[in-house]
């Protein structure tokens, strides 16, 4: 294979074959491509992009580069949940441990933070002593053993990815449809799932700003996920202001606790049943979605997914008991009257990530005791002096963050567009 030669028939809109792009990961992740010229490649296919079968093969050989998990015969289903991030998504901390108490078996590899997104494995971390640096054969023993982990990624997983993904971060190549699939995916499928459920985000706390550009990756991930033989269904949801109440490390960890009573937020208790009724009935493990829906409130109402919960967090070396301080709470309030019309909700993850609660450069430390509390709704009347946050910040708010909060806020007299939370849903199988 001449690697220019591929990289100029990409670049000119043709089609790639199998071992074109065999040829072209295994080179790289061997050293016989250069970063150069893999660089080149990922613009090439940042301009071009690729089609559903291009994209699969690219997956394929990202998931050869490494370690896949393998589990033992005769065991439950093995099944994953992935978000593309937003603003208080703490979906996985509710989902993990209730997937497990209705008998699937919950493999986890989760991220940290992404720009103004919180990560999963942030907010365990404010849960002391918590690992996430589970090795391969740590994270099957604990997943046969309690049904569940959470935990990073290692170099055993992917390599390909991560060698990939520090290019595409410095050539501006990371917002391609092909390549986020590719690097989702083979991560997701060296879990050896069973079946995998996306929750696709849109909007200001969402990575993809675009409904449509959402929309092709949605497509784009289940189309992948089933080719490859896994049974994928994605929903697209969304995000134009914060999921839950809560954002930040510890906040949105005792929301999750909450939420595994049954007493969390609405909108995030929805899409916790919703992502949990897919994976039950893609996974064969639930006679219907009626049957799916009605097993996982039980457990969230009986108390058992809180303790799995427990157990999964003491597994992985942490105490839930143990005190989670809170920083100094303070009120940003709004001078207006009318009606919240929009919420730009990266604009409150910044306040966070300025209050400490987040990463402005690779290795910054976190400050799991600041965050925030949503007070209103899209929707909600105020009136002039009614507080819209609660802060809890380690040092005192200064006016360029009270600042910061209150432009996240448009208040006129129109009513905003009522969205549904759940917009569509891709997939064949599962759900209808």
């Amino acid at each position: 294979m001449n690697p220019t030669q591929t990289i100029a028939r990409k670049r000119d809109g043709h089609s790639l074959t199998r071992d074109e792009i065999a040829a072209f990961v295994r080179g790289f992740v061997q050293g016989e491509i250069p970063d150069y010229q893999m660089s080149a490649m990922a613009m090439a296919i940042f301009l071009r992009g690729m089609n559903d079968d291009e994209t699969a093969e690219l997956t394929r050989e990202m998931l050869l580069s490494g370690t896949t998990l393998r589990w033992s015969a005769n065991t439950p289903p093995k099944v994953d949940k992935h978000s593309t991030g937003g603003i208080g998504d703490k979906t996985s901390l509710i989902l993990a441990p209730l997937l497990a108490c209705c008998g699937l078996q919950v493999p986890m590899i989760s991220g940290r933070g992404l720009g103004a997104t919180g990560g999963t494995l942030d907010k365990l971390e404010s849960i002391p002593g918590f690992r996430t640096d589970l090795t391969p054969q740590e994270m099957c023993d604990q997943v046969e053993r309690v049904g569940c982990v959470i935990t990073g990624t290692t170099d055993e997983i992917a390599p390909a990815d991560r060698k990939l993904y520090a290019l595409r971060d410095v050539t501006a190549t990371v917002a391609s449809v092909p390549l986020i699939t590719a690097s989702i995916m083979s991560k997701k499928l060296a879990e050896g799932l069973d079946a995998l459920v996306l929750d696709v985000k849109w909007g200001s706390g969402a990575f993809m700003k675009s409904l449509d550009l959402a929309r092709a990756l949605s497509k784009s991930l289940v189309a992948v996920g089933n080719q490859m033989g896994v049974p994928t269904t994605a929903l697209l949801t969304d995000m134009n202001q914060p999921l839950g109440r809560m954002v930040g490390g510890t906040v949105e960890m005792d929301e999750s606790v909450a939420g595994l009573t049954g007493h969390g937020p609405a909108d995030l208790m929805q899409l916790v049943v919703a992502l949990g009724t897919e994976l039950l009935v893609s996974a064969g493990a639930a006679a219907s979605v009626d049957d799916a829906r009605r097993r996982l409130v039980d457990e969230l109402n009986s108390g058992r997914a809180l303790e799995k919960l427990h157990e999964m967090v003491k597994a992985q070396g942490g105490d839930l008991d143990a005190p989670r301080p809170l920083a100094d709470e303070s009120t940003v309030s709004t001078a207006d009257e009318g009606l919240i019309c929009s919420i730009d909700a990266e604009r409150l993850g910044l306040a966070v990530i300025e209050m400490g609660g987040g990463r402005k450069r690779l290795g910054d430390q976190i400050d799991h005791s600041v965050g925030l509390q949503m007070l209103v709704r899209i929707g909600d009347h105020v009136q002039p002096g009614q507080p819209l946050v609660h802060l809890y910040a380690a040092q005192p708010v200064s006016q360029r963050l009270r600042g910061l909060v209150q432009q996240a806020f448009v208040i006129g007299r129109d009513a905003a567009e009522e969205r549904p939370l759940i917009l569509e849903r891709h997939g064949e199988s599962g759900v209808g």
